[in-house]
């Protein structure tokens, strides 16, 4: 007799599982795998695979398109390293950019480098980068499983400004801002290796900046003149949060992962629109019955020109898209299973940082920037 299959979203099936022509909003839906594989994925709406990017740090955290059509990719480093941030799904080390061909155009380095890098509208990149606390200020910080440091150090988030040659201009100290009392460690499950978990880095439409911190469950944005944090929301309605986004509007779409919630029994996942003046969720979505919907790690979402959002529940591989009254209209499930050697215990996973969806025409442009 044939053995079953014993990973259950196998058994459930892999590749595009539905798609309402009328509804989705047509387009190409581009992701990577996290825990490993070699390249970026671009699929059509049947799910087939129309183009992929070669990555010269495989497996990678996540790519996306810029605005002219080239493949921004943050990448893992493969050098040995005592620093904390070498170990890890999350580890980075490279931010770069490939035309449709993969032909690298620039590429910079940072050994602090984890989770994120953009590049900005004045042509500079940012990067999301960790440090050792230093050992005073360490021991203030609020929460968390007592104990639990790294080596007895607790290590915690700062920006920096490069320029493609790899000079910094610019750096920002989450440190210097928060208040080691008030910014505590939300959950007391936590680990206290890191203060705050940063996992996002956002250019706001005003040049200011957005940063995602998980693990005291926030969302900040820091002045670019001064470095102070003039907006701040946490915990609740926040729990260990991913990949805020600006939308047209000037609302904020937020993937609040939920592993440890302050205000529910259960953990679930949901996706939240917030007005930034007001803090209020004005839309959401969640299962009807919450823990349905659950990614305790990564994830992403995104508003469609069409009102719908896509919506990328990480730790599972799946991608799926929902109109504005919760439907889900398209939903794919990510076939490419790796062995996960960042697990004590090797398994194969098929997770997804995170993942968008382009038009037809933001594709043509992307094409374009390649010379075959």
């Amino acid at each position: 007799m044939a053995g079953i299959q014993q990973l259950r979203q196998k058994r459930s099936g892999v590749g595009l599982r539905g798609w309402d022509r009328e509804q989705a909003f047509d387009g190409f839906t581009l992701f990577t795998p996290l825990a490993g594989g070699d390249c970026v994925y671009l699929i059509d709406m049947a799910g087939e695979v129309v183009h992929t990017w070669p990555t010269p740090y495989p497996p990678g955290l996540y790519g996306c398109l810029t605005e002219t059509g080239t493949l921004l990719f943050n990448g893992k480093t493969r050098e040995e390293s005592d620093r904390f941030i070498a170990t890890g799904a999350w580890k980075g080390g490279a931010l770069l950019e490939m035309d449709w061909d993969g032909r690298v155009l620039w590429e910079v380095n940072h050994p602090d480098h984890h989770h994120d890098g953009i590049r900005l509208r004045n042509g500079n990149v940012m990067l999301l980068c960790m440090a050792e606390l230093p050992a005073e200020l360490a021991a203030r910080v609020q929460g968390g499983l007592a104990g639990s440091e790294h080596n007895g150090a607790m290590h915690a988030d700062y920006l920096v400004e490069m320029t493609l040659t790899g000079d910094v201009v610019w750096e920002w100290r989450s440190w210097e801002h928060l208040d080691p009392e008030v910014d505590r460690i939300v959950a007391v499950q936590d680990r206290r290796v890191e203060w705050t978990h940063g996992n996002a880095v956002v250019e706001l439409p005003d040049g200011n900046l957005m940063v995602s911190f998980r693990h005291t469950s926030s969302v900040v944005m820091i002045s670019r003149a001064s470095g102070e944090i003039y907006w701040k929301l946490a915990a609740p309605p926040l729990a260990q949060q991913h990949a805020p986004t600006v939308l047209d509007n000037g609302n904020i779409l937020i993937f609040d992962n939920g592993t440890h919630r302050l205000d529910h029994p259960i953990p679930f996942s949901r996706v939240i629109e917030v007005d930034p003046a007001t803090k209020e969720i004005v839309w959401s979505y969640q299962e009807d019955y919450p823990s349905q919907f659950f990614s305790p790690l990564i994830s992403n979402a995104q508003r469609l020109p069409n009102g719908n959002t896509l919506i990328c529940e990480g730790s599972f591989g799946r991608l799926f898209e929902v109109t504005h009254d919760g439907e889900v209209v398209w939903e794919y499930i990510n076939p490419y299973f790796v062995d996960d050697v960042t697990n004590a215990n090797t398994q194969q996973r098929n997770g997804v940082f995170r993942a968008f969806r382009y038009s037809a025409a933001e594709i043509a442009r992307a094409r374009a920037t390649g010379g075959s």
